[in-house]
């Protein structure tokens, strides 16, 4: 205790006065409200001028930031000089001061005030949070204080420091107002570049941070226009992908658990969530204290008032007004506090996120091939599902410390209210344990299964857009679409019914317990207790039961979320501990000063396997050396494992046995062509930086120039996903072009020529392959099954069943008889070239109204062949030796943004959400059901507020008798219509969740199902995968669950809201005058609210595709990542993805906090003015407890309703998007009919085979010009067409035309008489067959792929894989037909691939097959014994059409059609064309060698 002497005043320390009805003694006001913030003012500020001395002064340009703390500093020194005066005064007259020392201790603080301003302004960008906090003390300190010095009987003698100390409270609130302005009042300029604003947050005051000002501003700016990405602030730096991932992996090093690296990572903030979350509740628990001293002030103040007790005795009406003001500050304070807890958690949700993203990612691009069989579709759910379920449940995960505390304190109130009776209450709660972990159990099952249904409805999703275009050509449509719709609705459906209807009875149980704990214990208190319960006994205890609610009703939701985050980290940790590559598969040396003949790449009996399970190595005995400026082939049959020797050089493989040694870099062209969704120039440069004169070099040396000069951006034009929109041909000399580029050490490519005709063939390998080609000086590895350039190769390596059996020099090989070697170039001869045109295998796409370049202009003179050009390379290489290494480009923001997109922009509607959105929804529910629950819904709240009434009506008459009169009369009311409630809720959730949600999801699911699958071609070339899987996963997700679970909560905190103000305005009318003021802030606050987050929620979205395409398009093209080294440019690409999304994410968080704070106040007002208008009545009239009881515990929900009803309203906005989403994609246009009865093909149609184009013409898009031009043939039944021509001559546009893919401009095709335009597309194309450049493959069994609808007997499939050499290797597997083929048919080579496509057109048997460069994966024995098939009996009534890969394979066709410019320029017999000196036949055979 303060020594007595240092007081001077009579009542001494107190610290309750005696002589003043509620009020403190003058010196415990001084010694306490003073003393304490000044002396913490002194102590914190000392700690943080040391802190500050350590930082360097920022550099100030803006005149008025300086004007503004000499301002601060010549406020803060008037208020230092007015302390020193009372000091003064004080020393002059002891008697003016009741307690010396906090003059003293005000002296001082206002001494260090100024010098830790001067520091905080210099050195810092933010207000000091110390003064402001100081003054936020200071200010209600002094009021108290003025107002006992204003009462005291003494107060003429300290009136002389009074005006003093006003006179510093004054310039306090405009030092107070100084400091909130901030060190940068208008910002200082900023050198560096951004694309987006820099962060508020690194401005911001303590306020602004408590309030979420700081997001004012962009607010502000969404009610004005469409906020935009380019509008969002930039992400703090700790906050970007890189870093958090880093954590991430640096925990996983040192932790086995999953969650334990979470929380060494991440667990910082999270645990001062978890205290602020702690002191949140506590507070919370104070309000019912405050409650029921308030109450009982109003009994006492009533009954002092009735029975006429002096006024100096009754209760002072102040104490009243600050039990309200206390019980409105908590509320203002809970609210901050609350919020602060929530933005932690968020951002915590954020990091693990993006930390588990990026460590996916990395995951994946070192995934061993066992772990690779693992579907892209599950790697992608890892990323997109469960590492955002693991982020909702950093959200709530708290509540696993908060419930048990709150409910703690929930029984140690209602304890003290109402005795052992609340134990009664524990009873139950200790029974309901059990219950819940049962359904907890049943539930983790269930979603377990769903998780696998939803998975595997991603797999065939993620497949059946993968091979779109097989499946249109095919008319597959309908086989995919039950495969589909039977896991969404036999099994995904299924199972969420179930968890619907086990989740709705668990909500209801949870809510139904608060309500029997309250019945049991009023009831058990009314029977034992002799103590009347009062109202300021039963409405506290009510707000205590509802507060119970929460923890209990929380602990069912969290029991879901946290069974979904234990299956998610579960499948997470198995995915992130599975079996990576081999490290030391490979000995990687750099030679920076590599020469010619320098060793490159050497391998020493090497032994390597795909899998470590397979009992066999996959290719064995390898002994290669190749050295710099050295040009080595390797040759072999189909399947041979040639191109598993280049896995193995790259790392792919698994070493068994053996060493390789790599001294240099690799580039890689694989077989199947690997392109990103970029444009061309990226796709070459492969984040290279751009060299100009060499990159012209490239595009001259491959081919390209005549391409590009068919697209209107040339190399910029974006090639879509997986370079759909680019030909066969294109994208091989794209990749092919991507190697060159790179310049490095070692190239190797697999086959790249196999997809390009002769002349360009020619011109590659002279230009770029050959001895003066632009990678002479380098060391290359070519897989080839053309022996025309074998010559110039300087090592020749053949293999056979994964072994070396032939190498040396070709004229060694050549001239050994009897070899494999010498059997493959004489059985085939020099000519046998891999040439073809370069056909496409997909849509042309143009962007302006141009025309397609003739084919005679697209070959001009930079595509040609010439020995001048050849001349002026060899120059070009003599004058730079070797040309150096490419330099990896560094990642931008700006690169990564322009890059994401994709062909076209995804569509994101622009302001609300049309009604017509929400009344399609509730149209796919069902109106009827809606309306019951909307019923359901209000009858339950009437029954709550009735419930309360009898509670109210039981008080009052307690009160009046002195004892628990009636009690089972109205407890037994209370406890019917509380049951009612319960009953009620249940219903009401069964018919949301249950009815409703899943109606509207089936038929939403299936219809954009349909509509996706019957889009046109074009519509998939121009839509990246990503951004339709997004729709078919967490946009359906949406609909599913989350959706029905928001519309329901916004009808019940509607319903309990209108409830609210029902009860108060009826009770307390003048009431209903505030509404109008705090109804406009509220109003006020939507419409800034709704406006930006209805925005940031679509950016969120939009921002999300890109990072889903990404990582599919990475898992796509690993092998090629992995050749060029690329893994941590793909991994910054990535990182920075996740940066774009989390730049939307963060805003789209945080609006719902600003929002929250501010209908908090409105919510804390309601309560204040309730309270108000009830001591206002009771010193007027009188007013009964009871009501006021009821008022101010149904005002005590007003903040949570408030608050509840606009996020949920907003939820349901912002997950209707959705719905809005799936419309957008149901509304397709869609292609022309599948079926049309009227003009159904009578019989088996075709039976001939006749096929006629007449006046045909045709044009991609109705602004571009024509491709094919006047085109009129017949083709007769059985012929043998070969189709050929140069590069842009309208071969791929015949074949598009025959099938429909694309409708004619005008003319028509006939099949057999029948006009092709008028049928159902299913009917055409069911009746012809193709065999497509790119092989689709589907994961499922060797069965499956050969006969997706099964409707071929095994004996036939047999017969097709024996026809197209496949019977041996397939008896070959141990489970033979039902053999599993992997995603994308990668457990077969390239050449099986295409032999399976064979089979197809073997079992369909179909009276036209198209044949689109067929053969170009297989070796020329498989390509010759193909040929014998097609012209055996088995086709010897087909029309085939063939357009021609290697020239050889049409030249005994019936006939040659010719195709120039878009114009038929030559139909005849081979014999007759090659005659014709002047035949472009003739000129192209000549080139390929042939004549």
């Amino acid at each position: 205790m303060l020594p007595g002497d240092l007081c001077h005043h009579p009542e001494g320390w107190g610290p309750v006065s005696r002589l003043r009805s509620f009020d403190l003694t003058p010196c415990f006001e001084d010694a306490v409200l003073f003393s304490v913030p000044l002396g913490l003012l002194i102590a914190v500020s000392l700690l943080r001028l040391w802190h500050l001395s350590r930082l360097s002064a920022l550099h100030r340009t803006q005149r008025i930031n300086t004007w503004l703390l000499w301002a601060k500093l010549v406020v803060l020194g008037l208020i230092l000089s007015i302390s020193l005066v009372n000091i003064g005064i004080a020393i002059a007259r002891p008697q003016c001061v009741y307690y010396f020392p906090s003059l003293v201790l005000e002296a001082v603080a206002f001494l260090v005030l100024p010098l830790l301003t001067y520091l905080s302004h210099t050195r810092t960008r933010q207000s000091s949070t110390v003064a402001l906090l100081f003054w936020l003390a200071y200010f209600p300190a002094l009021l108290i204080w003025s107002r006992t010095v204003l009462l005291d009987v003494t107060r003429e003698r300290i009136l002389a420091v009074l005006e003093p100390r006003w006179g510093i409270g004054g310039l306090g609130i405009v030092a107070f107002a100084l400091e909130c302005l901030g060190p940068e009042f208008r910002a200082e300029p900023d050198d560096k570049p951004r694309l987006n604003p820099e962060s508020p947050l690194l401005t911001a005051n303590v306020f602004s941070v408590w309030t979420f000002g700081w997001l004012t501003p962009l607010m502000k700016k969404g009610v004005k226009q469409f906020i935009t990405e380019d509008d969002l602030p930039e992400l703090l730096s700790e906050e970007e992908t890189a870093k958090v991932g880093q954590k991430l992996q640096r925990a996983m090093k040192k932790h086995k658990s999953l969650w334990t690296a979470f929380f060494a990572s991440y667990g910082g903030p999270f645990a001062l969530a978890a205290c602020l979350k702690l002191l949140q509740d506590s507070l919370s628990f104070l309000q019912p204290q405050f409650l029921r001293l308030f109450l009982s002030f109003i009994s006492s103040y009533q009954s002092a008032r009735l029975s006429g007790i002096s006024e100096h005795l009754a209760p002072s009406a102040v104490e009243g007004l600050s039990i309200a003001t206390l019980m409105f500050s908590t509320a203002i304070v809970q609210s901050i506090i609350l919020h602060q807890y929530f933005q932690r958690c968020f951002e915590t949700g954020m990091r693990v996120r993006a930390g588990l993203v990026a460590v996916i990612y990395q995951k994946a691009l070192v995934l061993s091939n066992d772990e690779r069989g693992k579907a892209s579709g599950d790697i992608v759910n890892l990323m997109s599902v469960d590492a955002s379920r693991l982020q909702d449940l950093c959200t709530y995960g708290l509540m696993i410390i908060s419930a048990p505390f709150q409910v703690t304190l929930a029984f140690v109130s209602l304890y003290n209210l109402l005795g052992w009776s609340a134990f009664v209450g524990v009873g139950i709660m200790i029974f309901s344990v059990p219950l819940n972990t049962m359904i907890a159990n049943f539930l983790k099952n269930l979603q377990v299964k769903q998780m696998k249904s939803k998975d595997k409805r991603s797999r065939l999703m993620s497949e059946l857009l993968a091979n779109i275009k097989s499946i249109k050509l095919y008319a597959w449509e309908h086989a995919f679409l039950r495969r589909v719709l039977l896991v969404r609705n036999e099994e995904e459906l299924k199972m969420l019914r179930k968890i619907g209807i086990y989740s709705a009875m668990n909500t209801a149980l949870w809510g139904g317990i608060p309500l029997l704990v309250a019945f049991s214990s009023f009831a058990t208190a009314a029977a034992i207790s002799s103590k009347p319960l009062t109202s300021d006994i039963i409405f506290p205890a009510i707000s205590l039961f509802m507060l119970l609610q929460f923890p209990l009703a929380m602990t069912a939701m969290l029991t879901n979320q946290a069974i979904e985050g234990l299956v998610s980290a579960k499948r997470l940790k198995a995915f992130l501990d599975g079996d990576e590559l081999q490290l030391d598969a490979r000995d990687v040396r750099l030679n920076p000063n590599l020469v010619a003949g320098d060793m490159v790449l050497e391998i020493k009996d090497g032994e390597f396997n795909w899998s470590k399970e397979a009992p066999t190595p996959t290719i064995e005995g390898i002994n290669l050396v190749v050295r710099k400026g050295e040009l080595t082939g390797i040759v072999g049959r189909v399947g041979a494992g040639k191109s598993s020797l280049l896995s193995a050089i790259i790392g792919d493989m698994r070493r068994i046995e053996g060493k390789v040694t790599l001294y240099g870099t690799v580039a890689y062209a694989p077989q199947n062509p690997w392109l990103m969704g970029a444009s061309i120039r990226d796709n070459i440069l492969f984040s290279h930086e751009y060299d100009e004169a060499f990159y012209n070099l490239v595009l001259d040396a491959c081919a390209l120039r005549p391409d590009l000069e068919l697209f209107p951006n040339g190399d910029l034009t974006e090639v879509g996903e997986k370079g759909i929109t680019l030909s066969g041909g294109q994208r091989a000399r794209v990749s092919l072009a991507r190697a060159v580029y790179a310049r490095a050490d070692l190239v190797l490519l697999d086959d790249v020529l196999s997809a390009v005709d002769s002349q360009v063939a020619r011109q590659v390998f002279d230009q770029v392959i050959g001895p003066r080609g632009l990678l002479a000086t380098k060391a290359r590895i070519v897989v080839t099954h053309s022996v025309s350039f074998l010559p110039k190769f300087d090592q020749l390596v053949y293999v056979r069943r994964g072994i070396i059996i032939e190498s040396g020099t070709y004229a060694n090989l050549a001239g050994e008889k009897g070899s494999h070697f010498y059997k493959l170039i004489h059985g085939h001869g020099h000519g046998h070239t891999s040439g073809s045109a370069s056909s496409g295998s997909a849509t042309p796409f143009w962007n302006d109204e141009g025309s397609t370049p003739s084919a005679s202009s697209s070959h001009g003179e930079e595509g040609t062949l010439t020995e001048e050009k050849i001349d002026t390379l060899g120059e070009k290489l003599t004058r730079k030796k070797s040309f150096g290494r490419a330099v990896v480009a560094p990642v931008t923001s700006q690169t990564t943004k322009a890059s994401s997109g994709g062909l076209s922009e995804e569509q994101s509607a622009k302001g609300r959400v049309k009604a017509n959105v929400y009344w399609r929804y509730i149209e796919a529910a069902s109106k009827t059901g809606f309306a019951f629950f909307v019923i359901v819904t209000i009858l339950q709240q009437a029954m709550q507020i009735f419930g309360t009434f009898a509670l109210k009506h039981w008080s009052e008459g307690n009160r009046e008798s002195g004892e628990n009169r009636s009690a089972m009369k109205y407890l037994w009311a209370y406890g019917v219509l509380s049951l009612s409630a319960t009953i009620l809720n249940s219903a009401g959730s069964i018919l949301i969740l249950v009815l409703c949600s899943l109606r509207s999801s089936k038929h939403l699911h299936d219809a954009m199902l349909h509509s996706v699958i019957r889009a046109p071609l074009t519509f998939f070339e121009l839509t990246p995968t990503g951004r339709i899987l997004n729709l078919f996963t967490k946009d359906t997700n949406v609909v599913d669950q989350a959706l029905a679970r928001v519309i329901q909560f916004v009808f019940r905190t509607l319903a309990s809201s209108v409830g609210i103000i029902v009860v108060i305005g009826s009770s307390f009318p003048p009431f209903l005058i505030a509404i109008i003021p705090l109804g406009w802030m509220y109003s006020r606050f939507m419409t800034y609210y709704l406006a930006t987050s209805r925005e940031l929620q679509r950016l969120n979205a939009v921002s999300r595709s890109p990072i889903i395409s990404w990582f599919s398009e990475s898992l796509s093209g690993l092998s090629t990542i992995r050749a060029f080294n690329h893994q941590a440019t793909f991994t910054e690409i990535n990182e920075h993805r996740v940066d774009r999304n989390q730049m939307c994410y963060l805003p789209s968080t945080s609006v719902n906090r600003w929002l929250a704070v501010r209908l908090e106040f409105i919510g804390a007002s309601i309560i204040y003015i309730s309270s108000m208008l009830a001591v206002g009545a009771l010193i007027t009239s009188g007013v009964d407890a009871g009501l006021v009881g009821l008022v101010i515990s149904y005002a005590l929900n007003t903040t949570s309703s408030l608050n509840w009803l606009v996020r949920s309203a907003s939820e349901v906005e912002q997950n209707i998007v959705s719905v809005e989403r799936m419309l957008q994609y149901i509304e397709l246009k869609p292609e022309a009919p599948y079926e049309v009865p009227e003009t159904h093909p009578e019989g088996a149609w075709p039976t001939d085979g006749l096929v006629e184009f007449r006046n045909y013409s045709l044009r991609y898009r109705p602004e571009l010009d024509l491709v094919l031009k006047n085109i009129s043939l017949t083709l007769y039944p059985g012929e043998k067409i070969g189709i050929c021509g140069r590069t842009g001559a309208g071969k791929s546009s015949l074949l598009l035309a025959l099938f429909r893919i694309l409708e004619p401009a005008e003319g028509t095709i006939l099949i057999d008489g029948v006009d092709i335009t008028k049928i159902g597309l299913h009917d055409l194309r069911s009746a012809m067959t193709i065999v497509p450049q790119s092989p689709d493959l589907f994961e499922g069994t060797v069965r499956e792929n050969i006969d997706p609808v099964g409707e071929y007997q095994d004996a036939d499939i047999w017969e097709a894989l024996k026809q197209s050499h496949l019977k041996e290797y397939v008896e070959s597997l141990p489970e033979g037909l039902d053999a599993p083929v992997r995603e994308s048919g990668s457990s077969l080579s390239a050449g099986q691939r295409q032999l399976i496509c064979f089979a197809r057109a073997l079992l369909r048997k179909t009276k036209i097959l198209v044949l689109d460069e067929a053969t170009s994966a297989v070796d020329l024995e498989t390509d010759k014994a193909i040929q014998e098939i097609i012209r055996g009996p088995q086709f010897k009534h087909t029309t085939i059409l063939t357009i021609a890969h290697r020239l050889n394979t049409i030249m005994d066709s019936d006939r040659i059609l010719v195709l120039a410019a878009g114009k038929v320029a030559e139909l005849d017999t081979p014999n007759n064309l090659l005659a014709k000196p002047n035949s472009a036949f003739r000129s192209l055979a000549m080139e390929a060698g042939l004549t």
